[in-house]
């Protein structure tokens, strides 16, 4: 079948990325599965982690990355109701895996879970076919399969960023650093959602002007500096009840400076690296909470799902190809350049 393959580990990413048509077919589901025909898949900078190298992580080249996919229910497995066949859905690529259990583990003591994610360790969904568990699927009915593939991960993520674990509550305000990628537009979308006052960042100005077009209050251009001051400048001194950050070693202190008191950092991610200068003195005298957080669970991805189904949701389509242009794809995502979700279109069933 066709698919886009990763043929080797290296940067630049697109340079080692092809179209074939001989990639072996999925097969038939296993115990609790699903078979999807491919309508969609969306890309992360989880692909490029991957294409060019994931830490602490060897994988076998070539392979396939998309941690993000739409598609149509074609056959299922030992134990998955029939009804599921036909059905247009999108798929949560995290599965969870189940805690280990030691003998001498307290009680409680498993309090985050693991995942296995498709499209980093496991196979992904840049192909025309695959099989995930029927219980990482979400009926979408009618919805628009790119705009499907482009919301799951990106908004399950940023769900448990904001929503549980950060508590996020009605009128409050958030900054979201690094406005453009898929995350960081999900969480603009959730925060006005919510009724919460925004402030993006970014390196460009044009990204600030379309994040004010989705509906941003304010936009703080990202000169290199400590931008701190012009967030509390926007918040008459306050700061921030919540800052969702991606970026990392090069935001996270102006983050935690930006905050009010009792404030929420969130990060699901460290674009610019893990190594940031933190405040420990601001952390406790502020009260701060510092919550990390990756993808979510099964119940979350059904709650936000269901906001996308009824048309409460949706997520911000950079630009679509078609699978012949995934270098270009890759290429979009590399640059940086895009705003929004990337979105290959496999076919318009």
């Amino acid at each position: 079948m066709h698919a886009l393959v990763l043929t080797k580990q290296g940067k630049p990413v697109a340079g080692n990325v092809q179209f074939i048509n001989d990639w072996p077919d999925p097969g038939e589901p296993g115990a609790g599965e699903v078979r999807i025909r491919t309508l969609a898949s969306a890309f992360n900078h989880m692909d490029l982690w991957v294409g060019g190298g994931l830490p602490g992580a060897t994988l076998e080249f070539p392979r396939i990355s998309g941690a993000d996919g739409c598609g149509v229910v074609e056959a299922v497995g030992a134990g998955v109701d029939g009804a599921w066949v036909g059905r247009r859905v999108a798929v949560n690529a995290a599965i969870p895996q189940a805690p280990s259990s030691r003998p001498d583990d307290p009680p409680g003591s498993t309090l985050a879970p693991s995942y296995h994610l498709m499209g980093e360790t496991l196979t992904g969904m840049h192909r025309e076919a695959f099989c995930c568990p029927v219980a990482n699927i979400a009926d979408i009915g009618d919805a628009d399969a790119g705009e499907a593939a482009a919301f799951a991960l990106t908004f399950l993520t940023a769900w448990s960023m904001m929503v549980t674990k950060g508590q996020l509550r009605a009128g409050q305000s958030v900054l979201i650093t690094g406005i453009g990628g898929g995350v960081a537009t999900a969480a603009l979308a959730i925060a006005r959602h919510f009724g919460c006052r925004t402030i993006v960042t970014s390196r460009h100005q044009r990204k600030l002007d379309a994040a004010k077009d989705l509906g941003a209050d304010d936009g703080v251009l990202d000169e290199g500096s400590d931008w701190s001051r012009s967030v509390r400048t926007l918040t008459g001194k306050r700061g921030v009840d919540m800052a969702v950050d991606s970026v990392g070693k090069a935001a996270h202190l102006w983050c935690l400076k930006s905050l009010a008191r009792g404030g929420a950092y969130v990060t699901c991610g460290c674009t610019s690296g893990p190594d940031a200068t933190t405040d420990l003195a601001r952390i406790f005298w502020n009260q701060l909470r510092v919550l990390g957080s990756t993808m979510g669970t099964p119940e979350e991805f059904g709650e936000v799902m269901s906001l996308f189904r009824r048309g409460i949701l949706r997520p911000t389509v950079d630009r679509e190809f078609a699978p012949e242009q995934g270098v270009d794809a890759y290429a979009r995502l590399e640059s940086g350049e895009q705003m929004g979700k990337i979105v290959i279109r496999w076919s318009d069933g």
